[in-house]
């Protein structure tokens, strides 16, 4: 019962997506990575402040977008954030998916010293990898549209949470998303 009532309240809030979000987004699918830095920090200080669950993914997007802009000192600091978020709140599997995105990201752009120096940041911060992560059982899981489509965020299987076998949440808004349609 009680579960059903969480999946009700979700619904009901992820069709108010705020503009900003939208915009932010937009911005960042467009290539305009300076406006989508500026939009994303607005909404990952004001949701880090509430406590939001969404914080560190907003903050790790809106440090992508700033490296994306050749704005690397501006960036580092809100992806460290976002991973350390992660870390506070001992979500250990979306700390490791994250920290492999953006070591992945940092080194594909020639970012090697700003990967090292973030790797070993968390290694103070949070336990090693091997200590919590544990492999899940692998599944085949719908495949999930690109993009959200209520709020236009890219989705990555790494980044959602499934709600049961075929829906999962989008990681920005809180959107249910279903596989599309063939």
């Amino acid at each position: 019962m009680r579960r059903r009532f969480h999946r009700q309240a979700r619904k009901a809030f992820a069709r108010q997506i705020p503009p900003i979000l939208q915009e932010a987004n937009l911005a960042f699918d467009k290539g305009d990575f300076g406006r989508a830095a500026e939009l994303f920090e607005r909404i990952a200080e004001g949701a880090d402040a509430r406590g939001g669950p969404r914080a560190p993914l907003l903050h790790l997007q809106a440090g992508r977008a700033r490296i994306y802009a050749g704005q690397t000192a501006l960036g580092l600091p809100s992806i460290k954030r976002g991973l350390g978020l992660f870390a506070e709140r001992r979500q250990f599997q979306r700390l490791v998916n994250a920290q492999t995105r953006a070591l992945s990201e940092l080194k594909e752009r020639g970012l090697v010293n700003e990967a090292a120096e973030i790797d070993a940041w968390l290694k103070t911060i949070a336990p090693s990898a091997n200590e919590f992560a544990t492999p899940l059982p692998p599944s085949k899981k719908p495949v999930l549209p690109t993009h959200c489509p209520q709020c236009g965020a890219a989705l990555r299987p790494d980044e959602v949470e499934w709600l049961d076998e075929v829906t999962a949440e989008c990681g920005y808004c809180g959107s249910p998303v279903r596989e599309e349609d063939p």
